[in-house]
């Protein structure tokens, strides 16, 4: 039958979370999953949904998605932010993620996104080389910054600074 690509509803959080687990494996990190559907089904399908998804259907079965959020850059404007794509293993090698990052790529600009930016890790050798066949710069220059919820927890809690 093919694949389709179609924007996720509340109904498709059960198979989004499938994802997002399969993709924590993939990259050694399934115990960093905390996210609980219903925060989830909140954050995105409520009243001011914070992210949007795309996903990959082959016959009614949900293959693939991708997963992106608007930021602002303050030289730039607009962006598209890519948090995920992935494809289910099973799936790989029959060109789902070139659909999906190429749908990716149409939203940015039908949405006047000036910038479309994600991360992979320096040892996703395949991720790095799909990316690069589009044409994709994988940056070496900047690093990633990041603060848990613990750490920032931590900073107020020991910080003698007031706030706003």
């Amino acid at each position: 039958m093919g694949i389709t690509l179609r924007h996720a509803t509340k109904n498709d959080v059960k198979d989004i979370f499938a994802l997002i687990k399969e993709l924590a494996v993939y990259e050694k990190a399934a115990d960093e999953v905390t996210l609980t559907e219903q925060q989830f089904l909140e954050d995105g399908f409520g009243e001011h949904p914070l992210f949007h998804v795309l996903l990959a259907e082959e016959d009614s079965t949900v293959v693939g998605m991708a997963f992106w959020f608007y930021s602002y850059s303050t030289w730039k404007g607009k962006c598209m932010y890519l948090e995920d794509l992935i494809v289910k293993k099973a799936y790989r090698g029959r060109g789902i993620g070139n659909k999906l990052f190429d749908a990716t790529i149409r939203e940015a600009v039908k949405t006047n996104a000036q910038r479309l930016m994600w991360q992979v890790l320096d040892w996703n050798n395949p991720a790095i080389e799909f990316y690069k066949s589009f044409g994709a710069t994988i940056d070496e220059e900047w690093y990633n910054g990041r603060m848990t919820r613990e750490n920032l927890e931590f900073y107020l809690k020991n910080s003698a600074n007031e706030g706003i």
